[in-house]
């Protein structure tokens, strides 16, 4: 029904978007163009183009609005447009952000109503949740622009129940910042996320070691995504297909990440695990030996294990931050706490667990100074702490794999989102 149509994106920089994959996954056959267009541009583009719809994205959704015959009422009312179909009198615009962050807010099984709410950020989809939480009852909803984002300011909104991040601050490359300090909404119970890469940003990590629902904001791109494609279509989609989507967009891009002690099968299972996987493996000892320049030995007998732990963090840092990889680490990795934010955001952590008496230890410094018992004792309830799930390593190559892949997407979906 849809393969005769012809549908793009615009916007100003696209190269990271998932918007052609999605509506793969929603099961459209239309071809899905990314086409990157200069702010003096838009008339002509408008002019002269071979869609019979398209997304408009950042910068372009108020920009769009006067090339416009017509718009729905929403788009009209938030001033915003992110799909535009063409008609016979001429490009017409509509608001599917608004159905997007509605099913986010959905999907957290948080009830708003009569909650404060506060919106950090008051640029691009602010205007847009503002709108969603006040048609849901939230009262009152409150902007915090980047100028109001002050210790003073917050102070006042102390009591806010729903927290909701707006802004870029936290996203990729940038991992690891947050737009608020963890203890600035004492009462919040709710905190949500528009951020979708990484999975859980700090400002997510935070709120969820604090007991609150969080939510990140996969799940409104694929909402709104669905929605798009039942305006280009004509066609009613089951709002069902947004949790299947979303889940396989997630386990798509969630990092596996195996730990456990030296010696348990890390790199070997990792290694046949990211070839059925189709993705890069990445032994993090590997790169430790890489961004220093010297063999682990080497560096622990210069730097101690102190020196060593640094240099481990920040490859984690630098690694973890990516997805869609199966990532081997050390099996000290655990003993440092500051390294499961890097490694959770984007992963699962599967603890590969092997007998102790099947653990070498030539080649590796802690386990010839410490017996691999001794160490195990230390480590298991760290190993306890840091994994999503756990998988013995116990019997053929073949088979641990498959039970660690089995695991991998058993828990890939219901974790940090």
């Amino acid at each position: 029904m849809d393969t005769a149509l012809r549908i793009g994106l615009i916007g100003g920089k696209l190269g990271h978007s998932y918007s052609p994959e999605i509506h793969a996954l929603l099961g459209m056959t239309y071809p899905y163009e990314l086409q990157e267009v200069a702010p003096d541009a838009i008339g002509a583009f408008l002019a002269d183009n071979p869609y019979d719809g398209f997304n408009v994205t950042i910068p372009y959704k108020k920009d769009i609005i006067p090339h416009l015959c017509g718009m729905s009422e929403i788009a009209a009312r938030l001033g915003s447009v992110n799909t535009v179909l063409r008609t016979p009198d001429g490009w017409w615009g509509d608001n599917t952000d608004y159905y997007g962050f509605s099913y986010m807010v959905r999907r957290s099984g948080y009830e708003v109503r009569g909650k404060k709410a506060v919106v950090i950020g008051a640029g691009g989809v602010s205007p847009t949740v503002c709108a969603v939480l006040a048609d849901m009852g939230a009262d009152p909803v409150v902007v915090l622009s980047h100028h109001d984002n002050t210790p003073e300011v917050r102070a006042l909104h102390a009591d806010a129940r729903v927290v909701v991040n707006t802004s870029p601050v936290g996203m990729y490359p940038n991992n690891g910042t947050s737009p608020v300090p963890a203890d600035a909404f004492p009462a919040m119970e709710c905190a949500l996320d528009l951020i979708y890469n990484p999975f859980e940003t700090v400002f997510l990590a935070d709120a969820r070691e604090r007991g609150c629902i969080t939510q990140s904001g996969i799940s409104m791109l694929v909402a709104q995504a669905k929605r798009g494609a039942e305006l280009f279509t004509g066609q009613t989609l089951d709002d069902s297909l947004c949790d299947r989507v979303t889940a396989e967009m997630i386990r798509a891009r969630r990092n596996l990440i195996l730990i456990g002690m030296p010696g348990c099968g890390k790199s070997t299972v990792g290694r046949h695990a990211a070839k059925l996987l189709g993705r890069d493996f990445v032994d993090l000892d590997a790169e430790i030996v890489r961004a220093a320049g010297k063999p682990i030995p080497e560096i622990f007998a210069e730097a101690g294990e102190d020196g060593f732990r640094r240099i481990e963090h920040e490859v984690i840092t630098d690694i973890c931050r990516r997805s869609s990889l199966v990532i081997a680490t050390g099996g000290g990795c655990v003993t440092r706490p500051e390294n499961y934010r890097p490694m959770a955001q984007n992963g699962v952590l599967i603890w590969l667990r092997r007998d102790i008496e099947h653990l070498p230890t030539k080649g590796r410094p802690l386990s010839q100074k410490h017996s691999p018992a001794a160490l195990y004792e230390v480590r298991r309830p760290l190993y306890e702490a840091f994994a999503d799930t756990k998988v013995n390593n116990a019997g053929s190559i073949t088979k641990t794999v498959e039970q660690v892949l089995t695991a991998f997407s058993a828990v890939s979906d219901r974790l940090r989102t």
